[in-house]
């Protein structure tokens, strides 16, 4: 099985990923994870970090002009302003005259409510929040995204899989229900500020956005993922860890400041009666086919072939500028917290995180459900499953 795994800080010199179980021959240049990076970057209401960072990638092991070799893929992402925090995030010991000079290492005492601040001082014995904040920060999802890019061209190259994502609510403001994108909408959405695929709402997810700054506010919302071309039968109904719901669940929800996550129509399936809430099969030229996408593709815990949709429901941001009640671990006393820089709005960036996440899930699924080491066998096993499936 496919098996991730990141390291890395914040402001550390660079986040180093990898990706091990891959077939040989998965396409993928470090241009193509570059592209992934930048599109991490995107929306409005982002922070000053996305505007002056670049992500450097360099592709260690696991890939030879321009092909997985079967081997770990290892990935790093340098940070470009590692030279203003060499010091204070040096995993050598540095010299406490030296690191007292620098206001950049301050001790972070008043933890910041919604973060990972408080309990993770109390859970790892620490009397400040910099050792936490740098590895709970959503920089980590930079690795992941990377991983992703390299997950999501095994799925196209070898079962014709494609992923796409967009935003369908942010601050209360919600586009219209039952607009789906395809893969051919990539380009569109990441042209549109927000990353909704209706021109209206998307307005209205500005003006939100817009009004939040002002009031020294930030803003969630909720992002939906979209698969197209995925086979059925991925993932399995026998425990209750093998179902592909479980798995995408878990990833999505493993994403900072996600807090609920939805497989088709979700939360919205529980107010209605059965006779509404289901996708009747049929007989078609193409085989047995559902009528509708209610469930979202999946059935059972295995996917059923139709577009696969699951959606991931994101807090605000959690550094909000004005400032939010707190203890300083100090001394004890009511303080506000710290407030570095951070965005207003993050949730389209969400989406591109959340594409990463369910195409690791995916990949993950297809290589144990048609193995292979090669590219090639895994496509070959997959059109050989394809065409033993009954059609009646």
């Amino acid at each position: 099985m496919l098996r991730w795994l990141t390291a890395g800080e914040s402001h550390g010199p660079s986040l180093v990923a990898i990706l091990e179980g891959l077939p040989a021959h998965v396409e993928v240049t470090s241009a193509d994870i570059a592209d992934a990076l930048a599109r991490r970057r995107l929306g409005y209401g982002r922070g000053a970090r996305m505007k002056f960072e670049q992500d450097e990638v360099t592709l260690v092991g696991g890939v030879r002009h321009g092909e997985t070799q079967g081997g770990p893929v290892a990935i790093e992402i340098g940070n470009t302003e590692w030279p203003k925090w060499d010091k204070v995030m040096s995993a050598d010991p540095v010299d406490q005259a030296e690191l007292d000079a620098l206001a950049r290492n301050a001790k972070l005492t008043r933890p910041r409510p919604g973060h990972a601040d408080l309990v993770g001082m109390q859970k790892y014995d620490f009397d400040e929040a910099r050792p936490i904040l740098e590895r709970a920060s959503a920089r980590e999802t930079a690795a992941r995204v990377a991983l992703g890019r390299v997950a999501s061209n095994f799925l196209e190259q070898a079962v014709g899989a494609r992923i796409v994502s967009h935003v369908v609510e942010l601050g209360g403001v919600a586009a219209p229900y039952g607009s789906v994108p395809d893969p051919d909408d990539v380009a569109r959405l990441d042209d549109d500020p927000v990353r909704c695929l209706d021109p209206d709402a998307s307005a209205a997810m500005v003006a939100a956005i817009d009004q939040a700054h002002k009031d020294g506010d930030t803003l969630g919302g909720v992002v939906e993922v979209v698969v197209h071309g995925l086979p059925p039968g991925l993932g399995s109904h026998v425990h209750w860890d093998r179902r592909l719901d479980s798995k995408l669940a878990g990833a999505l929800m493993g994403i900072q400041a996600i807090k609920g996550v939805e497989v088709g129509d979700g939360f919205a399936l529980a107010a209605d009666p059965g006779s509404k809430a289901h996708d009747e099969i049929v007989n078609t030229d193409e085989g047995i086919r559902r009528t509708s996408g209610r469930s979202g593709g999946t059935e059972g815990g295995m996917s059923t072939g139709e577009v696969l949709r699951v959606r991931a429901a994101m807090k605000p941001i959690a550094t909000v500028p004005r400032a939010l009640k707190t203890v300083d671990m100090a001394t004890g006393e009511a303080a506000v917290a710290h407030h570095q820089r951070s965005d207003v709005c993050a949730v389209p960036a969400a989406g591109i995180v959340a594409e990463a996440m369910v195409a690791l899930v995916l990949a993950d699924a297809v290589v144990e459900k048609f193995g292979g080491d090669s590219v090639a066998e895994t496509a070959r096993n997959c059109a050989s499953y394809l065409d033993a499936l009954p059609r009646l």
